[in-house]
């Protein structure tokens, strides 16, 4: 076994931060962050056969799941709560799984990220079975939480994902499809909400846009299935009708939207 090189442990490369201008502060976490995006594209291949085969599982009727812990977990569940809307989708297709239940997504929850146990119980209330994609969000690799889980899903046939920010992580060793982006030390010390976050958003982004796109939610480069939730949106899906069917009249392009209630629906329904 890889020996575990801990680098979102690392001591920050900047010291003495409290004496540093609101300006210098600024600069150096934006300098920071600008290294995260070169560190994703060195994991492309990676998420490339991850995104391959949930699309397959979702395909052929499964469903994905994130399950992580503090800013992992919050991450993940954001990224699940965005698929109905955005594509379409129905609640329940992509799920995200935080320990310390709903509570641990506005509140710290003490400890709850150190059972080994709970991961796999919280993944057996929705009925989790080998038709379904698990991916264990941790970006330190170790969080017991998420390694729990996914021992237990491989046990089962299961197919495993992981998303992590050091090489050679314990939860890497648990996922079939281990997804490595290392950033490096952190600008406050240990503070992995800072890059790691944003790295596993990023790869989340990619994640489930790659996928609803192999899954037929988007044509083109548009929302066609999007939920038509608010003015804003409903306005943007009345403009997306207007351009699918070449239509210059407004008021019809919205009458045929809000008949049919989707882009997509309405624009087939002339074609047709």
């Amino acid at each position: 076994m890889a020996e575990l090189i801990k680098v979102t442990e690392q001591a920050s490369t900047y010291r003495h931060l409290e004496k540093m201008s609101i300006h210098q502060l600024l600069k150096n976490i934006n300098k920071e962050d600008k290294t995260v995006p070169d560190a994703v594209e060195k994991a492309i291949p990676e998420i490339e056969k991850l995104v391959s085969v949930i699309s397959d599982k979702m395909l052929a009727g499964g469903r994905l799941f994130y399950i992580g812990a503090g800013t992992s977990g919050r991450l993940g569940i954001v990224d699940a709560s965005e698929c109905p809307p955005t594509f379409g989708v129905p609640y329940g297709l992509v799920i995200g799984l935080i320990a310390g239940g709903e509570k641990a997504i506005t509140q710290a929850v003490e400890f709850a990220e150190d059972s080994a146990e709970e991961g796999w119980s919280d993944l057996q209330k929705h009925f989790i079975s080998d038709k379904d994609v698990v991916v264990g969000l941790a970006a330190s690799g170790t969080t017991p939480y998420v390694i729990g889980a996914l021992k237990q899903c491989r046990k089962r046939g299961i197919i495993t994902g992981s998303i992590s920010c050091n090489p050679n992580s314990p939860v890497s060793l648990e996922a079939d499809f281990p997804v490595e982006v290392v950033v490096g030390p952190e600008f406050v010390t240990g503070s992995t909400r800072m890059k790691s976050g944003t790295a596993q958003k990023l790869v989340l982004n990619m994640i489930s846009t790659s996928i609803m796109i192999q899954l037929g939610r988007v044509e083109d480069n548009k929302m066609v299935n999007m939920q038509l939730s608010n003015v804003k949106l409903v306005d943007r899906g009345v403009k997306m009708v207007m351009d699918g069917l070449a239509l210059n009249d407004y008021e019809k392009a919205k009458g045929l939207l809000l008949k049919h209630g989707s882009v997509k629906k309405a624009v087939e329904s002339v074609k047709k």
